[in-house]
């Protein structure tokens, strides 16, 4: 979890769960939302998913966890899970009482779904951005 989301280094799985029990909203039966986005061999396994389920299970939380595909771009250090991973995945996690429905990717063909089109931006510089705007406004 470190290297996926560094802030866990500063507030840890415990306090972020210890927090969403907290929640106002959690005693009246509402559900709090997880986005879980499926990263290949680092957090896909049935492991996972049971650490998962087993977590929020443990803070009791009225939970459903979003299950999204990695949207990959040239150069990315992550792969998306296959599908067959990814439903599994949320089979194991339905099992444990916890809603895991998958999103659907859209965009992922043309480099356009979340998480892609930063990368478009960044390869250019600033100068570059600045001439194109400069040259969009002026018609």
């Amino acid at each position: 979890r470190d290297e996926i989301v560094p802030i866990n280094r500063k507030y840890g799985i415990e306090e972020l769960l210890g927090a969403c029990a907290a929640y106002p909203g959690a005693s009246n039966a509402r559900r709090i939302t997880f986005e879980y986005v499926m990263l290949k061999d680092k957090n896909d396994s049935d492991a996972h998913a049971h650490e998962l389920v087993r977590l929020i299970r443990e803070y009791d939380l009225p939970a459903k966890v979003n299950l999204i595909p990695f949207n990959p771009w040239p150069g990315s250090a992550y792969e998306c899970s296959t599908p067959e991973r990814i439903r599994r995945f949320s089979d194991i996690v339905f099992e444990g009482g916890i809603s895991a429905p998958v999103r659907t990717p859209r965009g992922r063909d043309i480099d356009a779904a979340c998480g892609q089109l930063k990368t478009t931006a960044e390869k250019k510089s600033r100068a570059e951005r600045d001439r194109e705007a400069a040259e969009a406004a002026a018609g």
